[in-house]
């Protein structure tokens, strides 16, 4: 007996660690993708509807104000500057189908490191 188990209780131990471990893991590749896309449609929704892909000095505006309003609700992370990260992003890779074989691999942080920095 090691640990206080038994044999068979160790290896149920074990076998219920690696289901643990393995659905963590799942969840974690879902939550890292589902983020990706999140920040993706973010930032083409602001781009090509409200930005119209061109309005410059509109668009600064735009974002400012989405940003105060979406910090409140939802935090940092929809700060001026993370929201203009995403914007890059969905312009950085336009078709959102050409990359949602990369979001099984990448985070955003991987993403936020190929995108230009512009601020």
């Amino acid at each position: 007996m090691k640990n206080g188990l038994k044999h068979g209780e160790d290896v149920l131990l074990s076998d219920i660690r690696s289901i643990i471990y393995q659905t963590k893991e799942t969840v974690s590749k879902i939550i890292t993708s589902n983020v990706a896309t999140m920040y993706w449609k973010i930032g083409n929704s602001i781009n090509s509807e409200i930005l119209d892909n061109q309005r410059a000095e509109y668009g600064k505006q735009i974002v400012a104000t989405l940003s105060r309003q979406l910090t409140i609700e939802y935090g940092r992370s929809y700060e001026e500057k993370n929201l203009r990260r995403m914007i890059q992003f969905a312009t950085q890779f336009s078709d959102i189908k050409n990359v949602a074989t990369l979001w099984r691999q990448l985070s955003w942080s991987h993403f936020k490191i190929v995108i230009p920095n512009t601020d």
